[in-house]
């Protein structure tokens, strides 16, 4: 299943693999880099945090559970996926939506969260950081993913905040409150709907909690979160 979707992805991707450098493929990530470390391990269903086999939840979900009905992933943010996702963020490498979309789509859920779904919904970037970044990756995943689905300007984001990378969680969680707002104009759109809401990477959660705790407010009736890379610790 992954040699197949491996091989649909954009010719337009580099010819050589990113991560071992194997000269010639026609995949920007080779099978084998894939099957090394692409492969599906049990999950928080919740927030998508690594657990032992045959536990749904972890302990801190059951406690406090997270405004998200669940949570999807493909990939640990970590050794090679990082550099790549930093390559599609930062580096001008949009074209890297494709083999990500392809990548969380031959993981278990994505294909039937897709299908469930009403809408997908990506994480808005603010105003500052779009103008200098020239796209926002998230729209380039959830379009990669099912572009008759994405709607780019449901949630919008209303207060520019600092890179979460330089924060702690603490300070996450409070630059990120009341960040988000669903356009009024929109709102009957997203009243008693199932949404995926969309991102490339999680960390501790809290831009993804905020954002799905502002479609809640405005009627959603479910609520996935769907990221390609999550850290192993929040």
């Amino acid at each position: 299943m992954l040699r197949s979707l491996i091989q649909r992805a954009s010719n337009t991707l580099p010819s050589q693999c990113a991560v071992c450098r194997a000269w010639p493929t026609a995949q920007p990530v080779c099978e084998a880099c894939v099957a090394e470390f692409g492969q599906p391990r049990p999950r928080c269903q919740s927030c998508a945090l690594p657990v032992q086999g045959g536990v749904s939840r972890c302990g801190e979900c059951v406690v406090n559970p997270p405004p998200l009905d669940a949570c999807l992933t493909a990939v640990t943010y970590d050794f090679p996926w990082q550099d790549l996702v930093m390559d599609f963020k930062f580096r001008d490498k949009p074209g890297w939506a494709d083999l990500f979309a392809l990548l969380l789509k031959s993981m278990p859920g994505v294909d039937a969260a897709l299908a469930h779904a009403d809408l997908l919904v990506p994480l808005p970037l603010g105003r500052t950081r779009l103008r200098e970044r020239g796209y926002n990756q998230a729209l380039e995943l959830a379009q990669a993913l099912e572009p008759g689905k994405t709607r780019a300007r449901l949630l919008l984001r209303i207060k520019d905040t600092p890179a979460q990378s330089l924060l702690d969680r603490a300070a996450r969680l409070s630059e990120v409150r009341d960040a988000f707002a669903v356009d009024p104009l929109l709102v009957d759109q997203i009243r008693g709907k199932s949404i995926l809401l969309v991102d490339d990477v999680m960390t501790t959660g809290a831009t993804l909690y905020a954002a799905a705790r502002t479609l809640r407010a405005a009627g959603a009736a479910h609520v996935t979160g769907l990221v390609f890379a999550r850290t192993d610790r929040e």
